[in-house]
Protein backbone atom coordinates (compact mmCIF):
# COMPACT_ATOMS: atom_id res chain seq x y z
CA UNK A 1 0.00 0.00 0.00
CA UNK A 2 1.50 3.30 -1.21
CA UNK A 3 -0.22 4.98 2.06
CA UNK A 4 1.04 2.80 4.63
CA UNK A 5 2.98 4.22 7.68
CA UNK A 6 6.00 3.20 7.95
CA UNK A 7 8.65 3.53 11.38
CA UNK A 8 11.79 2.94 11.62
CA UNK A 9 13.15 1.17 15.00
CA UNK A 10 17.05 2.66 15.61
CA UNK A 11 18.16 1.47 18.56
CA UNK A 12 17.94 -2.01 19.77
CA UNK A 13 14.59 -2.73 21.87
CA UNK A 14 12.35 -6.15 22.58
CA UNK A 15 11.78 -7.70 19.41
CA UNK A 16 7.94 -7.81 19.61
CA UNK A 17 7.91 -3.44 19.34
CA UNK A 18 8.62 -4.77 15.24
CA UNK A 19 5.90 -7.44 15.72
CA UNK A 20 3.64 -5.06 17.36
CA UNK A 21 4.01 -2.46 13.99
CA UNK A 22 3.61 -5.23 11.69
CA UNK A 23 0.19 -6.79 13.37
CA UNK A 24 -1.28 -3.18 13.10
CA UNK A 25 -0.76 -3.17 9.28
CA UNK A 26 2.52 -0.55 9.40
CA UNK A 27 5.68 -0.96 7.33
CA UNK A 28 8.43 -1.30 10.05
CA UNK A 29 12.71 -1.28 9.37
CA UNK A 30 15.11 -2.51 12.40
CA UNK A 31 18.39 -0.78 12.19
CA UNK A 32 20.08 -0.28 15.67
CA UNK A 33 23.72 1.28 15.55
CA UNK A 34 23.60 3.80 12.40
CA UNK A 35 26.14 6.42 12.11
CA UNK A 36 24.33 10.35 12.17
CA UNK A 37 24.88 10.18 8.50
CA UNK A 38 23.28 7.27 7.82
CA UNK A 39 20.12 7.89 9.65
CA UNK A 40 19.84 11.25 7.88
CA UNK A 41 20.31 9.77 4.67
CA UNK A 42 16.85 7.48 5.27
CA UNK A 43 14.86 9.33 7.65
CA UNK A 44 13.16 10.79 5.04
CA UNK A 45 11.16 7.67 3.77
CA UNK A 46 9.64 7.58 7.62
CA UNK A 47 6.46 8.62 9.16
CA UNK A 48 8.04 6.85 12.97
CA UNK A 49 10.97 7.32 14.53
CA UNK A 50 11.56 4.98 17.65
CA UNK A 51 14.12 5.33 19.78
CA UNK A 52 16.15 4.57 23.09
CA UNK A 53 18.87 6.62 24.31
CA UNK A 54 21.70 5.44 22.14
CA UNK A 55 20.29 7.66 18.85
CA UNK A 56 20.59 11.55 18.77
CA UNK A 57 18.22 12.97 16.76
CA UNK A 58 19.47 16.34 16.29
CA UNK A 59 18.22 19.51 14.42
CA UNK A 60 20.05 18.27 11.30
CA UNK A 61 18.46 14.93 11.27
CA UNK A 62 15.27 16.37 11.47
CA UNK A 63 15.38 18.81 8.75
CA UNK A 64 15.86 15.63 6.18
CA UNK A 65 12.73 13.99 8.15
CA UNK A 66 10.01 15.68 5.70
CA UNK A 67 7.63 12.77 6.11
CA UNK A 68 8.43 12.27 9.83
CA UNK A 69 5.22 12.42 11.94
CA UNK A 70 6.22 10.93 15.75
CA UNK A 71 9.15 10.09 17.42
CA UNK A 72 9.17 7.85 20.25
CA UNK A 73 11.25 7.48 23.36
CA UNK A 74 11.19 3.92 24.76
CA UNK A 75 11.96 5.23 28.30
CA UNK A 76 12.07 8.58 30.06
CA UNK A 77 14.39 10.41 29.34
CA UNK A 78 14.62 12.62 26.01
CA UNK A 79 17.67 14.26 26.30
CA UNK A 80 19.01 12.76 22.88
CA UNK A 81 15.81 14.26 21.08
CA UNK A 82 15.85 18.03 19.99
CA UNK A 83 12.23 18.83 21.04
CA UNK A 84 12.35 22.25 20.06
CA UNK A 85 13.33 21.66 16.80
CA UNK A 86 10.87 18.87 16.03
CA UNK A 87 8.48 20.98 17.52
CA UNK A 88 8.70 23.71 14.73
CA UNK A 89 8.76 20.88 12.69
CA UNK A 90 5.79 19.63 13.41
CA UNK A 91 6.55 16.37 14.66
CA UNK A 92 5.07 14.79 17.83
CA UNK A 93 7.40 14.03 20.85
CA UNK A 94 6.66 10.84 22.92
CA UNK A 95 8.10 8.82 25.79
CA UNK A 96 6.99 6.11 28.00
CA UNK A 97 6.99 7.95 31.24
CA UNK A 98 5.18 4.25 33.61
CA UNK A 99 6.97 1.44 31.48
CA UNK A 100 10.56 2.05 34.12
CA UNK A 101 9.16 3.66 36.61
CA UNK A 102 9.05 0.27 39.28
CA UNK A 103 12.29 -0.91 37.79
CA UNK A 104 14.32 2.59 38.52
CA UNK A 105 12.27 3.31 41.55
CA UNK A 106 13.48 -0.60 42.92
CA UNK A 107 17.17 -0.02 41.79
CA UNK A 108 17.03 3.70 43.76
CA UNK A 109 16.00 1.70 47.02
CA UNK A 110 18.30 -0.97 46.43
CA UNK A 111 20.94 1.77 45.74
CA UNK A 112 20.19 3.23 48.92
CA UNK A 113 20.02 -0.12 51.02
CA UNK A 114 23.87 -0.42 49.50
CA UNK A 115 25.41 2.96 50.56
CA UNK A 116 23.65 2.57 54.25
CA UNK A 117 25.11 -0.68 54.72
CA UNK A 118 28.15 -0.71 52.65
CA UNK A 119 27.85 -3.43 50.46
CA UNK A 120 29.63 -3.08 47.73
CA UNK A 121 32.58 -2.69 49.48
CA UNK A 122 31.90 -5.29 52.18
CA UNK A 123 30.98 -7.46 49.04
CA UNK A 124 34.74 -7.10 47.29
CA UNK A 125 36.45 -7.41 50.42
CA UNK A 126 35.16 -10.56 51.16
CA UNK A 127 35.32 -12.05 48.14
CA UNK A 128 39.49 -11.39 48.29
CA UNK A 129 39.47 -13.30 51.30
CA UNK A 130 39.27 -11.11 54.42
CA UNK A 131 36.82 -11.20 56.71
CA UNK A 132 36.49 -7.44 58.10
CA UNK A 133 33.38 -7.60 60.07
CA UNK A 134 34.45 -5.01 61.84
CA UNK A 135 35.63 -2.29 58.80
CA UNK A 136 32.00 -1.87 57.69
CA UNK A 137 29.77 -0.42 60.32
CA UNK A 138 26.63 1.14 58.78
CA UNK A 139 23.25 3.03 59.27
CA UNK A 140 19.39 1.97 60.10
CA UNK A 141 16.93 2.93 57.47
CA UNK A 142 14.51 2.99 59.78
CA UNK A 143 13.24 6.48 61.39
CA UNK A 144 15.66 8.07 58.91
CA UNK A 145 14.11 11.07 57.33
CA UNK A 146 14.21 10.48 52.93
CA UNK A 147 14.59 13.73 50.75
CA UNK A 148 12.80 13.81 47.68
CA UNK A 149 13.42 15.77 45.03
CA UNK A 150 11.30 15.11 42.04
CA UNK A 151 7.94 12.88 43.30
CA UNK A 152 6.33 12.09 40.16
CA UNK A 153 5.84 8.93 38.98
CA UNK A 154 9.22 7.37 40.22
CA UNK A 155 9.51 10.06 43.03
CA UNK A 156 6.24 8.44 44.04
CA UNK A 157 7.45 5.16 43.95
CA UNK A 158 10.34 6.00 45.91
CA UNK A 159 8.42 7.25 48.70
CA UNK A 160 6.14 4.55 48.98
CA UNK A 161 8.45 1.65 49.23
CA UNK A 162 10.36 4.28 51.87
CA UNK A 163 7.73 4.23 54.16
CA UNK A 164 7.30 0.59 54.21
CA UNK A 165 10.69 0.81 55.43
CA UNK A 166 9.37 3.00 58.30
CA UNK A 167 11.34 5.87 56.81
CA UNK A 168 10.11 9.70 56.96
CA UNK A 169 9.47 10.89 53.73
CA UNK A 170 9.27 14.66 52.58
CA UNK A 171 9.41 15.63 49.10
CA UNK A 172 10.35 19.50 47.06
CA UNK A 173 8.44 19.15 43.62
CA UNK A 174 6.80 23.02 42.77
CA UNK A 175 4.23 20.76 40.75
CA UNK A 176 3.27 18.13 43.80
CA UNK A 177 -0.13 19.70 45.09
CA UNK A 178 -0.68 19.39 48.66
CA UNK A 179 -3.93 17.12 47.88
CA UNK A 180 -1.22 14.62 46.13
CA UNK A 181 0.88 14.54 48.93
CA UNK A 182 -1.18 14.02 51.45
CA UNK A 183 -2.41 10.87 49.42
CA UNK A 184 1.26 10.04 49.29
CA UNK A 185 1.53 10.19 52.75
CA UNK A 186 4.61 12.67 52.56
CA UNK A 187 5.02 16.04 53.68
CA UNK A 188 5.58 18.63 50.92
CA UNK A 189 8.51 21.02 51.88
CA UNK A 190 10.83 23.58 50.15
CA UNK A 191 14.32 22.89 48.95
CA UNK A 192 16.17 24.91 51.66
CA UNK A 193 14.53 22.96 54.01
CA UNK A 194 14.43 19.49 52.98
CA UNK A 195 18.46 19.84 52.32
CA UNK A 196 18.72 20.99 56.24
CA UNK A 197 16.55 17.99 57.06
CA UNK A 198 17.46 15.01 55.57
CA UNK A 199 19.28 11.97 56.57
CA UNK A 200 19.41 10.70 52.76
CA UNK A 201 18.42 12.84 49.51
CA UNK A 202 17.09 10.83 46.56
CA UNK A 203 16.95 12.67 42.88
CA UNK A 204 13.86 12.15 40.86
CA UNK A 205 13.96 15.06 38.46
CA UNK A 206 14.30 14.94 35.18
CA UNK A 207 17.32 17.66 33.72
CA UNK A 208 16.66 21.11 32.72
CA UNK A 209 18.35 24.38 33.25
CA UNK A 210 16.52 24.91 36.76
CA UNK A 211 17.47 21.53 37.90
CA UNK A 212 20.81 21.71 36.77
CA UNK A 213 23.53 21.35 39.82
CA UNK A 214 20.49 21.72 41.55
CA UNK A 215 22.74 19.44 43.82
CA UNK A 216 25.80 22.30 44.10
CA UNK A 217 28.09 23.31 46.62
CA UNK A 218 26.00 25.77 48.79
CA UNK A 219 23.25 23.15 48.88
CA UNK A 220 25.37 20.25 50.47
CA UNK A 221 27.26 22.72 52.79
CA UNK A 222 23.38 23.79 53.95
CA UNK A 223 23.07 19.84 54.18
CA UNK A 224 23.13 17.64 57.56
CA UNK A 225 26.72 16.72 58.24
CA UNK A 226 26.77 12.60 57.00
CA UNK A 227 24.32 13.12 54.34
CA UNK A 228 23.94 10.36 52.13
CA UNK A 229 23.07 11.32 48.33
CA UNK A 230 21.09 8.80 45.99
CA UNK A 231 20.80 9.68 41.91
CA UNK A 232 19.05 7.56 40.02
CA UNK A 233 17.32 10.08 37.64
CA UNK A 234 19.85 12.50 34.64
CA UNK A 235 23.63 13.26 34.79
CA UNK A 236 24.21 16.85 35.67
CA UNK A 237 22.00 17.31 38.59
CA UNK A 238 25.07 17.07 40.87
CA UNK A 239 27.87 19.34 41.03
CA UNK A 240 30.17 15.94 40.49
CA UNK A 241 33.83 18.24 41.72
CA UNK A 242 31.86 19.70 44.63
CA UNK A 243 30.41 16.05 45.29
CA UNK A 244 34.04 14.90 45.74
CA UNK A 245 35.50 17.87 47.69
CA UNK A 246 32.02 17.12 50.42
CA UNK A 247 32.92 13.20 50.61
CA UNK A 248 36.74 14.09 51.25
CA UNK A 249 35.77 16.35 53.73
CA UNK A 250 32.98 14.30 55.28
CA UNK A 251 30.22 16.76 54.73
CA UNK A 252 28.64 13.70 52.75
CA UNK A 253 28.96 10.14 54.36
CA UNK A 254 28.06 8.88 50.99
CA UNK A 255 26.77 8.67 47.11
CA UNK A 256 25.32 6.32 45.21
CA UNK A 257 25.17 7.03 41.61
CA UNK A 258 23.59 5.41 38.77
CA UNK A 259 24.25 8.30 36.46
CA UNK A 260 26.86 10.67 35.48
CA UNK A 261 27.52 14.47 33.54
CA UNK A 262 28.97 12.33 30.86
CA UNK A 263 27.84 9.25 29.90
CA UNK A 264 29.54 6.67 28.71
CA UNK A 265 31.29 7.27 32.26
CA UNK A 266 34.65 5.32 31.64
CA UNK A 267 36.40 7.91 33.92
CA UNK A 268 34.79 10.16 36.72
CA UNK A 269 36.71 12.02 39.67
CA UNK A 270 34.31 9.82 42.00
CA UNK A 271 35.37 7.19 40.48
CA UNK A 272 37.37 4.42 42.68
CA UNK A 273 36.09 6.43 46.20
CA UNK A 274 35.49 4.10 49.04
CA UNK A 275 32.07 5.93 49.74
CA UNK A 276 30.60 5.58 46.59
CA UNK A 277 28.78 3.39 45.05
CA UNK A 278 28.14 3.34 41.08
CA UNK A 279 26.48 1.58 38.31
CA UNK A 280 26.40 2.17 34.40
CA UNK A 281 22.96 3.39 34.32
CA UNK A 282 21.11 0.86 34.96
CA UNK A 283 18.01 2.35 36.43
CA UNK A 284 15.49 0.82 33.68
CA UNK A 285 17.93 -2.51 33.15
CA UNK A 286 15.44 -5.45 34.05
CA UNK A 287 13.66 -7.43 31.60
CA UNK A 288 10.12 -6.34 32.22
CA UNK A 289 11.21 -2.64 32.19
CA UNK A 290 13.21 -3.01 28.82
CA UNK A 291 10.06 -5.20 27.23
CA UNK A 292 7.28 -2.98 28.90
CA UNK A 293 8.91 0.11 27.28
CA UNK A 294 9.58 -0.84 24.03
CA UNK A 295 5.27 -2.48 23.99
CA UNK A 296 4.55 0.65 24.99
CA UNK A 297 6.24 3.04 22.43
CA UNK A 298 5.33 0.50 19.56
CA UNK A 299 1.51 0.82 20.49
CA UNK A 300 1.89 4.86 21.03
CA UNK A 301 3.37 5.50 17.54
CA UNK A 302 0.94 3.03 16.40
CA UNK A 303 -2.10 4.46 17.86
CA UNK A 304 -0.98 8.08 16.44
CA UNK A 305 -0.41 6.87 12.85
CA UNK A 306 -3.15 5.12 12.36
CA UNK A 307 -5.79 7.07 14.81
CA UNK A 308 -4.70 10.32 15.87
CA UNK A 309 -4.37 9.48 19.19
CA UNK A 310 -1.66 11.05 21.14
CA UNK A 311 -0.13 9.50 24.69
CA UNK A 312 2.51 11.09 26.42
CA UNK A 313 3.46 13.71 24.00
CA UNK A 314 6.33 16.04 25.18
CA UNK A 315 5.08 19.26 23.18
CA UNK A 316 1.79 18.61 22.04
CA UNK A 317 -1.35 17.78 24.15
CA UNK A 318 -2.91 14.55 24.44
CA UNK A 319 -5.67 12.94 22.69
CA UNK A 320 -6.87 9.33 23.57
CA UNK A 321 -7.90 6.82 21.24
CA UNK A 322 -11.66 7.11 22.39
CA UNK A 323 -11.33 11.03 21.37
CA UNK A 324 -9.41 11.17 18.45
CA UNK A 325 -12.82 10.21 16.05
CA UNK A 326 -15.18 12.35 18.41
CA UNK A 327 -12.62 15.57 17.68
CA UNK A 328 -12.21 15.22 14.04
CA UNK A 329 -14.97 17.12 12.63
CA UNK A 330 -14.56 19.41 15.71
CA UNK A 331 -10.49 19.86 14.11
CA UNK A 332 -11.87 20.99 10.55
CA UNK A 333 -14.19 23.77 11.98
CA UNK A 334 -11.24 24.98 14.08
CA UNK A 335 -9.45 24.91 11.64
CA UNK A 336 -11.93 27.00 9.62
CA UNK A 337 -12.64 29.48 12.45
CA UNK A 338 -9.07 29.72 12.82
CA UNK A 339 -8.22 30.31 9.02
CA UNK A 340 -10.97 32.82 8.34
CA UNK A 341 -9.57 34.76 11.18
CA UNK A 342 -5.81 34.91 9.77
CA UNK A 343 -6.66 35.36 6.42
CA UNK A 344 -8.99 38.82 7.02
CA UNK A 345 -6.68 40.20 9.90
CA UNK A 346 -4.19 42.69 8.84
CA UNK A 347 -2.46 43.97 11.63
CA UNK A 348 -0.54 42.26 14.93
CA UNK A 349 -2.09 39.85 17.29
CA UNK A 350 -2.25 40.85 20.76
CA UNK A 351 -4.65 38.65 22.07
CA UNK A 352 -7.02 35.13 21.16
CA UNK A 353 -10.05 33.76 22.95
CA UNK A 354 -11.06 30.53 22.28
CA UNK A 355 -14.89 29.59 23.66
CA UNK A 356 -16.19 26.24 23.66
CA UNK A 357 -20.14 25.93 23.92
CA UNK A 358 -22.57 22.69 25.05
CA UNK A 359 -21.12 19.52 23.48
CA UNK A 360 -17.79 21.18 22.18
CA UNK A 361 -16.82 22.53 26.46
CA UNK A 362 -16.96 18.78 27.15
CA UNK A 363 -13.94 18.08 24.89
CA UNK A 364 -10.27 18.11 25.12
CA UNK A 365 -10.07 21.30 23.88
CA UNK A 366 -6.23 22.01 24.22
CA UNK A 367 -5.56 20.34 20.64
CA UNK A 368 -8.59 21.98 18.93
CA UNK A 369 -7.14 25.75 20.53
CA UNK A 370 -3.55 24.59 18.71
CA UNK A 371 -5.22 23.92 15.61
CA UNK A 372 -7.32 27.44 15.83
CA UNK A 373 -3.80 28.91 16.19
CA UNK A 374 -1.88 27.18 13.79
CA UNK A 375 -4.88 28.09 11.02
CA UNK A 376 -4.73 31.70 12.58
CA UNK A 377 -1.41 32.29 12.29
CA UNK A 378 -0.57 30.06 9.03
CA UNK A 379 -1.20 33.67 6.93
CA UNK A 380 1.07 35.94 8.66
CA UNK A 381 4.01 33.47 9.47
CA UNK A 382 5.25 30.71 7.32
CA UNK A 383 6.22 27.16 8.72
CA UNK A 384 3.47 27.23 11.85
CA UNK A 385 1.89 23.68 12.97
CA UNK A 386 -0.63 22.79 15.11
CA UNK A 387 2.89 21.44 17.36
CA UNK A 388 4.34 24.90 17.06
CA UNK A 389 1.54 27.41 16.71
CA UNK A 390 1.56 27.51 21.14
CA UNK A 391 4.92 27.97 21.01
CA UNK A 392 4.96 30.56 18.60
CA UNK A 393 1.91 32.64 19.79
CA UNK A 394 3.66 32.85 23.27
CA UNK A 395 7.38 33.75 21.89
CA UNK A 396 5.40 36.70 19.96
CA UNK A 397 3.84 38.13 23.40
CA UNK A 398 0.32 36.61 21.91
CA UNK A 399 -2.30 35.93 25.14
CA UNK A 400 -3.94 32.89 24.28
CA UNK A 401 -7.16 31.59 26.81
CA UNK A 402 -9.13 29.02 26.38
CA UNK A 403 -13.03 29.37 28.19
CA UNK A 404 -15.56 26.38 28.83
CA UNK A 405 -19.35 27.01 28.36
CA UNK A 406 -20.78 24.10 29.98
CA UNK A 407 -24.26 25.52 29.08
CA UNK A 408 -25.86 25.28 25.50
CA UNK A 409 -26.50 28.61 23.93
CA UNK A 410 -28.40 29.28 20.59
CA UNK A 411 -26.62 25.85 19.09
CA UNK A 412 -25.88 22.46 20.90
CA UNK A 413 -22.00 22.79 20.24
CA UNK A 414 -19.74 25.63 19.20
CA UNK A 415 -17.10 27.22 19.20
CA UNK A 416 -15.92 31.08 18.77
CA UNK A 417 -12.43 33.09 18.20
CA UNK A 418 -12.05 36.50 19.79
CA UNK A 419 -8.71 38.10 18.31
CA UNK A 420 -7.76 41.31 19.51
CA UNK A 421 -5.46 43.47 17.01
CA UNK A 422 -3.63 46.47 17.02
CA UNK A 423 -6.87 48.17 15.66
CA UNK A 424 -9.47 46.23 16.63
CA UNK A 425 -11.39 42.92 18.29
CA UNK A 426 -13.16 40.48 15.78
CA UNK A 427 -15.29 37.70 16.73
CA UNK A 428 -16.97 34.70 14.98
CA UNK A 429 -18.08 31.43 15.68
CA UNK A 430 -19.27 28.43 14.32
CA UNK A 431 -21.19 24.84 14.75
CA UNK A 432 -21.96 21.56 13.11
CA UNK A 433 -24.71 20.37 11.55
CA UNK A 434 -26.17 16.98 11.71
CA UNK A 435 -22.65 15.94 14.02
CA UNK A 436 -19.75 16.69 11.50
CA UNK A 437 -20.59 19.36 8.91
CA UNK A 438 -19.18 22.72 9.41
CA UNK A 439 -20.92 26.24 9.72
CA UNK A 440 -19.79 29.81 10.32
CA UNK A 441 -23.03 31.09 12.46
CA UNK A 442 -21.73 34.43 13.73
CA UNK A 443 -19.12 36.85 12.21
CA UNK A 444 -18.35 40.37 14.21
CA UNK A 445 -22.00 39.60 16.32
CA UNK A 446 -23.64 39.41 13.30
CA UNK A 447 -25.68 35.89 12.41
CA UNK A 448 -25.23 34.23 9.54
CA UNK A 449 -25.35 30.19 8.14
CA UNK A 450 -22.97 29.90 5.84
CA UNK A 451 -20.96 26.59 4.98
CA UNK A 452 -17.25 27.06 3.36
CA UNK A 453 -16.36 26.23 0.08
CA UNK A 454 -12.90 25.92 -1.62
CA UNK A 455 -12.80 29.64 -2.82
CA UNK A 456 -14.84 32.00 -0.64
CA UNK A 457 -15.85 35.81 -1.14
CA UNK A 458 -16.22 38.12 2.64
CA UNK A 459 -17.92 41.44 2.09
CA UNK A 460 -18.43 43.88 5.05
CA UNK A 461 -20.94 46.24 3.42
CA UNK A 462 -23.86 48.52 4.40
CA UNK A 463 -26.95 47.39 3.85
CA UNK A 464 -28.54 49.77 1.07
CA UNK A 465 -30.34 48.27 -1.94
CA UNK A 466 -28.83 47.32 -5.15
CA UNK A 467 -25.75 45.90 -3.64
CA UNK A 468 -26.67 42.60 -4.78
CA UNK A 469 -27.38 42.96 -7.98
CA UNK A 470 -24.01 44.46 -8.12
CA UNK A 471 -22.07 42.28 -6.94
CA UNK A 472 -23.66 40.02 -9.23
CA UNK A 473 -22.81 42.03 -12.07
CA UNK A 474 -19.25 42.54 -11.65
CA UNK A 475 -19.19 38.42 -11.17
CA UNK A 476 -20.96 37.76 -13.80
CA UNK A 477 -19.13 39.77 -16.27
CA UNK A 478 -15.81 38.10 -15.33
CA UNK A 479 -17.06 34.97 -15.56
CA UNK A 480 -17.05 33.87 -12.44
CA UNK A 481 -20.02 31.87 -11.06
CA UNK A 482 -21.57 31.84 -7.55
CA UNK A 483 -22.36 28.70 -6.05
CA UNK A 484 -23.48 29.81 -2.47
CA UNK A 485 -24.37 33.05 -1.59
CA UNK A 486 -25.07 33.92 2.56
CA UNK A 487 -26.20 36.76 3.35
CA UNK A 488 -26.52 38.94 7.66
CA UNK A 489 -26.82 42.07 8.64
CA UNK A 490 -26.85 43.91 12.16
CA UNK A 491 -29.92 46.01 11.91
CA UNK A 492 -31.85 47.05 9.17
CA UNK A 493 -29.63 49.73 6.79
CA UNK A 494 -27.01 48.96 9.28
CA UNK A 495 -23.81 46.61 8.73
CA UNK A 496 -24.24 43.55 6.50
CA UNK A 497 -21.69 40.72 5.68
CA UNK A 498 -21.79 38.37 2.78
CA UNK A 499 -20.32 35.26 2.09
CA UNK A 500 -20.42 33.80 -1.07
CA UNK A 501 -18.83 30.39 -2.69
CA UNK A 502 -17.40 30.97 -5.88
CA UNK A 503 -16.19 28.51 -8.16
CA UNK A 504 -13.00 29.71 -8.93
CA UNK A 505 -10.63 32.41 -6.80
CA UNK A 506 -11.29 36.17 -8.17
CA UNK A 507 -8.45 37.87 -9.12
CA UNK A 508 -7.10 41.48 -8.60
CA UNK A 509 -8.95 43.01 -11.00
CA UNK A 510 -12.13 41.64 -9.86
CA UNK A 511 -11.13 42.17 -6.21
CA UNK A 512 -10.61 45.68 -6.96
CA UNK A 513 -13.76 46.39 -9.07
CA UNK A 514 -15.49 45.02 -5.80
CA UNK A 515 -14.08 47.17 -3.54
CA UNK A 516 -15.05 49.85 -5.72
CA UNK A 517 -18.82 49.51 -5.80
CA UNK A 518 -20.73 51.63 -3.52
CA UNK A 519 -21.37 50.89 0.09
CA UNK A 520 -18.67 47.80 0.30
CA UNK A 521 -16.12 48.42 3.29
CA UNK A 522 -13.98 45.29 2.60
CA UNK A 523 -14.00 42.55 0.31
CA UNK A 524 -11.43 39.38 0.69
CA UNK A 525 -11.07 36.68 -1.19
CA UNK A 526 -10.91 34.11 0.86
CA UNK A 527 -8.92 30.22 0.38
CA UNK A 528 -10.06 26.96 2.20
Amino acid sequence: MSDQPKVLIADSMSPRAAEIFSDRGIAVDVKPGMSPEELKACIGEYDGLAVRSATKVTADILSAAKNLKVIGRAGIGVDNVDIPAATAAGVVVMNTPYGNSITTAEHAISMMMALARQIPAANASTHAGKWEKNAFMGVELMGKTLGIIGCGNIGAVVADRAQGLKMKVIAYDPYLSPDRAQDLGVEKVELDDLFKRADFISLHTPLTDATRNIVSKEAIASMKKGVRIINCARGGLIDEAALKIALESGQVAGAALDVFTKEPAKENPLFGMAEVVATPHLGAATSEAQENVALQVAEQISDYLLTGAIVNALNMASVTAEEAPRLKPYMKLAEQIGSFAGQVTETGIKAVTVEYEGLAAELNTRPLTAIVLQALLSPLLESVNMISAPVIAKERDIDVSEIKHERAGAYQTSIKLTITTETQTRSLAGTLFNGDKPRIVEVKGIPIDAELGPNMLYITNHDKPGFIGSLGTVLGDAGINIATFHLGRAEMGGNAIALIEVDQTPGEGVMKAICALPNVVQAKALRF
